[in-house]
């Protein structure tokens, strides 16, 4: 590994540890979140909702659409 490139990887544990402290101290901003949620998705990590983790849980309070419902205009 290049000289740069070890200071690459420091920086993606750096910033991903301090995310990772704020979030769970509860001092995460929004923006916080935001960064959090891109750098999660510019590394190809990724969730799949079920009833054992987080996302699972959050969906039980998502809306359900009923996709046999016309749609209407206003």
């Amino acid at each position: 590994m290049s000289e740069t490139e070890a200071k690459l990887h420091d920086l993606h544990d750096a910033l991903a540890q301090e995310l990772l402290d704020r979030i769970k101290s509860g001092e995460a901003t929004t923006g916080d979140l935001g960064v959090a949620a891109k750098m999660l998705k510019d590394n190809h990590i990724e969730c799949v909702p079920s009833s054992d983790n987080s996302l699972g849980k959050l969906m039980e309070y998502a809306p359900v659409f009923d996709d046999e419902a016309p749609a209407t205009m206003n």
